[in-house]
């Protein structure tokens, strides 16, 4: 749901009216739908869709699906590949995000957990959020002389990629994995095809994340390096009792996979931390969109 008002509890009549001082409550139903494209393309296998597609998703019309699209377009949020006539986000929806990040300080509060995380491992460390179907990469820290990964803030990659993927995978409900392992695109368990895996292989070791805490990419999608990572957990307060899955802290290094326990279990307690003593800036920054929102008891 978007936390939008119940038309129960729209003013009506003259309380509503314009210039009323109850008119703010009331939404206004094209920013709605728009706003519902936009969340429901976040949410996207594939991260397109058809016209016909989004409409029955949001629950309105073609001709005005289509007009809202348009308008989408004109702004950049939204893009229509000519070929297959689908639409997908656009390039400035990262413009946003990243505004969101650089406005929330997130990379300067995490700063010190992800500096002492890679001078304790020589690693490449990256702190990720979660949004939509991606991890999107808000702060990043290198260890003096150890491991550079050319990766930037603002970097996206699938959720269920990498060993980001595999610690995301690991907090999914029985139903919810079996839902994730019968899309195609999980198979790729990194950026090319190399890297492809095949379902077993890959509910094998998110058992094994399940049981170790964080996940592991050994070999698999940098030659020569190896990556752990655990997910950071944040409870909001319209779900007391429930923690829902923030983020990620990513380890990326030329380790041996000998060392990668060692590294996974640093890498689990500095996600933890971060969970605890930054929960309500993580609140905040927090870009996981309602529809992929997996929750933890």
């Amino acid at each position: 749901m978007l936390n939008s008002i119940p038309y129960s509890e729209q003013p009506s009549g003259e309380q509503g009216g314009e210039g009323s001082k109850d008119s703010y409550l009331q939404s206004v139903p094209a920013v709605d739908q728009s706003i519902r494209l936009l969340f429901t393309l976040a949410n996207t296998v594939g991260g397109e869709a058809s016209l016909t597609e989004l409409v029955k998703q949001v629950g309105i019309s073609k001709s005005k699906g289509l007009a809202i699209l348009n308008t989408l377009r004109h702004a950049g949020l939204v893009t229509r590949n000519d070929r297959t006539k689908n639409y997908r986000l656009g390039p400035n929806v990262l413009l946003l995000s990243r505004a969101l990040i650089n406005n929330t300080d997130i990379g300067q509060e995490a700063a010190p957990y992800l500096e002492e995380l890679a001078a304790q491992t020589g690693c490449s460390i990256h702190l990720g959020v979660v949004s939509g179907e991606t991890m999107f990469v808000a702060a990043r820290r290198h260890a003096p002389g150890g491991t550079y990964i050319a990766i930037d803030v603002g970097q996206r990659y699938p959720l269920t990629w990498g060993a980001h993927g595999r610690a995301y995978l690991a907090t999914l409900s029985p139903e919810d994995l079996e839902r994730r392992l019968s899309q195609s695109s999980i198979l790729q368990a990194g950026e090319t095809a190399r890297d492809a895996i095949d379902r077993e292989t890959l509910r094998t070791e998110v058992d094994e994340s399940r049981k170790l805490g964080y996940g592991a990419a050994l070999g698999t999608t940098w030659s020569g390096l190896n990556a752990v990572s655990a997910v950071t957990k944040v409870e909001f307060p319209e779900e007391p009792g429930l923690r829902r899955v923030a983020g990620f802290v990513v380890a990326v290094g030329s380790f041996s996979p000998e060392r990668a326990r060692e590294i996974g279990l640093k890498t689990l307690e500095t996600a933890e931390r971060i969970s605890r003593e930054l929960g309500p800036l993580l609140r905040t920054v927090n870009l996981h969109f309602p529809l992929s929102r997996p929750l933890l008891t």
